[in-house]
């Protein structure tokens, strides 16, 4: 039994779960098969966090939160495997990957089977999960802001919280495709010009960096 999580006996469920039963539900591609086999080992069902498993009622949104274990054949975690389990159960999942002796987590960002974005940690970080809340949504908020750099001080709410990440990491992207645009750009004006977009999205991203902090 995985007891890091430190969960209650009567959520462990530890379950091996075919890997067919998804390609059976989701009506997938003969090369999206490929990949359930090539790239993942084992799918084990560890944990169901409800009502009659954790003592923590449910809501509209979150009626229950499954913890799946993902043994890798390979480090690398498979995004688009994780979007057909996510299209075949529907409820909030935690993911925990494991590679020979490295690990990592993931969580989705979903409601209903609509997966809307992921959340991965680093291979072998280690991340303190706290599964108390007054409900089962509460207790997810907690799970996805593990995930989010977020400081003691902020004021945001949840939705904020997201939309706050999901802007960052926008922004970390479009400053690196603008660096590698400046390190190969010849002319000078040009040069200039991407400066100064540059020197903007990195005060919008220091902006909120700071509200997050």
């Amino acid at each position: 039994m995985d007891i890091s999580l430190n969960l209650p006996q009567q959520a462990f469920v530890n379950k091996f779960v075919a890997k067919n039963k998804f390609y059976e539900r989701a009506n997938i591609s003969s090369r999206l098969q490929k990949e359930f086999v090539d790239r993942i080992q084992r799918i084990t069902w560890k944990y169901k966090l409800a009502e009659e498993t954790i003592g923590i009622s449910k809501t509209e949104k979150v009626t229950e939160i499954q913890v799946f274990e993902l043994e890798l054949k390979e480090q690398v975690i498979p995004v688009r495997v994780l979007k057909v389990i996510d299209r075949a159960i529907p409820y909030q999942i935690l993911y925990k990957f494991q590679y020979k002796d490295s690990f990592a987590w993931g969580i989705t960002l979903k409601e209903g089977n609509k997966a809307e974005n992921y959340y991965f940690s680093e291979w072998d970080e280690p991340i303190l999960f706290d599964f108390t809340g007054i409900d089962l949504e509460k207790v997810y908020q907690k799970l996805v802001k593990a995930f989010i750099e977020v400081g003691s001080e902020t004021k945001k709410d949840f939705s904020e919280l997201v939309a706050s990440d999901a802007s960052k990491k926008q922004l970390q992207t479009e400053i690196a495709v603008l660096v590698n645009k400046i390190k190969r750009e010849k002319q000078f004006n040009r040069k200039v010009d991407l400066n100064k977009h540059l020197l903007d999205k990195k005060q919008k991203l220091k902006k909120i960096e700071e509200e997050l902090s």
